[in-house]
């Protein structure tokens, strides 16, 4: 198959949001799909704030449930960086807080596939990482609720909801692709 190159219309800007619980996906595609159109990737999350501040994952988000500012200081930076320039925001809460996203994405998968996900980039044990995947998702759950009003089990207003367990990340980046060419955003070269 021939590689298609996209690219954003001149003098336009285009702006991602791709959201996804862990292990969906949403690094990896969101990495593929800067690369491809070649702008900025934004991820800024927990885990790089936890290498700043010299902790855990699992201290950030213990931290997190009583001190709102880890979530607001990595919330907002994403955002700020986002409304910059051309992006590729790749969050668990993308598609909610950058509202004038061009594009909204959420990356769905099973908790099997991504505790093994999480497992193959991680280690341990696939049980126990079942039990910190999912202790995660209703923390996070519970904050974003607190926090922004916002009920991340409720992706129906996503432009694309893609299985990530029924397509490889390459093939998930050309569904994108395919559907920002389709909606004007993109253009072939």
């Amino acid at each position: 198959m021939e590689d298609k190159h996209y690219v954003i219309p001149k003098g336009k800007e285009l702006r991602i949001a791709l959201s996804g619980k862990s292990g969906c996906g949403n690094t990896t595609v969101s990495t593929l799909l800067a690369k491809k159109l070649n702008i900025t990737l934004i991820n800024f999350t927990f885990r790089q704030l936890a290498a700043e501040k010299g902790l855990t994952l699992a201290q950030v988000i213990e931290n997190a449930k009583n001190d709102d500012s880890y979530d607001i200081a990595v919330d907002t930076r994403q955002i700020d960086l986002a409304r910059k320039e051309s992006c590729v925001l790749g969050s668990r809460l993308a598609i909610w807080m950058l509202k004038e996203a061009d594009l909204k994405v959420y990356l769905i998968a099973d908790e099997q596939i991504r505790a093994e996900r999480i497992f193959n980039r991680e280690g341990g044990s696939i049980e126990e990482i079942k039990q910190f995947t999912a202790m995660r998702d209703r923390e996070d759950s519970k904050r974003y609720k607190k926090l922004y009003q916002i009920d991340n089990n409720d992706f129906s207003f996503a432009d694309l909801k893609i299985d990530t367990a029924k397509n490889t990340p390459e093939q998930i980046v050309d569904l994108i692709l395919e559907d920002a060419l389709d909606k004007g955003l993109l253009e072939l070269k």
